[in-house]
């Protein structure tokens, strides 16, 4: 396999000084990538150069671009791709200061040459790549995440938060906004799932903040993508009392509407559920993170101790969410508690549950959630759900030490 990394100093001569500074920015008017005998070759031009690497990732196959911070925000499937072989195509962020451009491979293609050339007048930079035609079982050898320095996002532990929850601390809210980066969620009409959930968070932030002795910790402050993994591991970090993922997805199919709550169940409780849960899951595998490594044994039997306790205490904050928006006579679907295996719902140790505040695809929901009062509304009700939630908590830990 040939993974590429390129680490651009700024010692490039001549009006290329003047032209390296900002955001490196994609230009889809001189990139394509396109069918050859034999291949693929695949060419994209940016404004300036940046480090890059480059790799493919198996089980769904895809080529994997990730470079220092790129906007590439003019990009165009339909003008880049021209071919069958490559299927489809997408770019965003994938962390702060960081980029990612995800290839769909109809077929195994291997890595055959990378090379990014650097005009030394103008500074902006061409980046080559020959993919060849290959067998599954030389695309699956090849296939994995680069070992290079300095590319890894920060593992658990190395953050700056406490490593467990303070008992006479304030109460420490950690809010997920689904999706970011790289990933946008649902998409119907203008409404974008990331950025509504990424509004909805900061409010309900907001008015926890408002009421006193509570810390809240967003999973990300901006638009940028962060894995399933890295959403429980932050949590840990930041010593979370409660988890909370927020979402708002859409259906092909049916008219469902109204909020969700979901606790962690990986039978999961209906096909639906599942079928949510599937989705969610594919989304962060095809944004390019890989999900290969999965609990041992061992590990196993130490979460399902440790989720003796944090199982009910998650379904008792999903019920007060629950009853709490129906108090406020907020929208609530027939079904509003379910369970799933849902990947961000997996911490042993911390109250977890995943809400969906509504479905894009129904056009009452999709409203609400575009509606910022709607949205305070939600978020005064949710923030009340938590503070009534930690109330009980508390009182029955006091019954369990007694």
């Amino acid at each position: 396999m040939i993974a590429a990394a390129l680490w651009l100093g700024m010692s490039v001569e001549g009006r290329a000084q003047d032209v390296l500074s900002g955001l490196a920015r994609f230009d889809p008017e001189t990139s394509q990538v396109v069918d050859t005998h034999g291949g693929v070759q695949v060419d994209l031009e940016l404004s300036q150069g940046v480090p890059y690497r480059a790799y493919t990732l198996d089980d769904p196959k895809r080529l994997v671009l990730d470079f220092r911070e790129v906007d590439f925000s003019t990009l165009s499937a339909t003008r880049l791709l021209q071919g069958d072989k490559v299927l489809a195509v997408r770019a965003g962020k994938i962390r702060p200061g960081w980029s990612r451009m995800v290839f769909d491979l109809h077929a195994p293609l291997t890595l055959q040459s990378v090379n990014m050339a650097i005009d030394r007048e103008t500074g902006r930079a061409a980046l080559s790549l020959w993919l060849q035609d290959a067998s599954a079982e030389a695309f699956a050898a090849d296939a994995g995440v680069p070992d290079i320095a300095g590319w890894a996002p920060p593992k658990p532990g190395q953050g700056q938060g406490r490593v467990k929850a303070d008992p006479h601390g304030p109460l420490r809210v950690v809010l997920d906004p689904g999706h970011g980066g790289i990933d946008p969620g649902a998409e119907v009409e203008s409404a974008v799932e990331k950025h509504l959930m990424l509004s909805f968070a900061r409010e309900l932030k907001e008015v926890l903040l408002r009421g006193g002795d509570v810390e809240v910790i967003l999973t990300r402050e901006e638009d940028h993508f962060v894995s399933l993994e890295r959403r429980v591991a932050i949590a840990h970090e930041q010593g979370a009392d409660i988890f909370i993922s927020l979402h708002a997805d859409a259906l092909r199919d049916g008219g469902a509407r109204g909020a969700t709550v979901y606790t962690l169940d990986p039978e999961a409780s209906d096909a639906a559920s599942r079928a949510l849960a599937e989705r969610h899951e594919r989304d962060d595998l095809l944004a390019g993170v890989d999900l290969s490594h999965s609990d041992d044994v061992v590990a196993d039997v130490l979460m399902d101790l440790a989720r003796l306790e944090s199982s009910p205490r998650s379904d008792l904050l999903a019920r007060a969410i629950v009853l709490a928006l129906r108090e406020e006579k907020l929208p609530v679907n027939n079904h509003a508690l379910r369970a799933a295996g849902f990947s961000v719902l997996k911490s042993p140790d911390i109250p977890s549950v995943l809400l969906e505040l509504g479905f894009l695809s129904s056009e009452n929901d999709r409203g609400n959630l575009t509606d910022p009062d709607w949205r305070n509304h939600m978020a005064v009700a949710v923030a009340d759900a938590i503070r009534a939630w930690a109330i009980a908590d508390e009182a029955s830990a006091e019954l369990v030490r007694q």
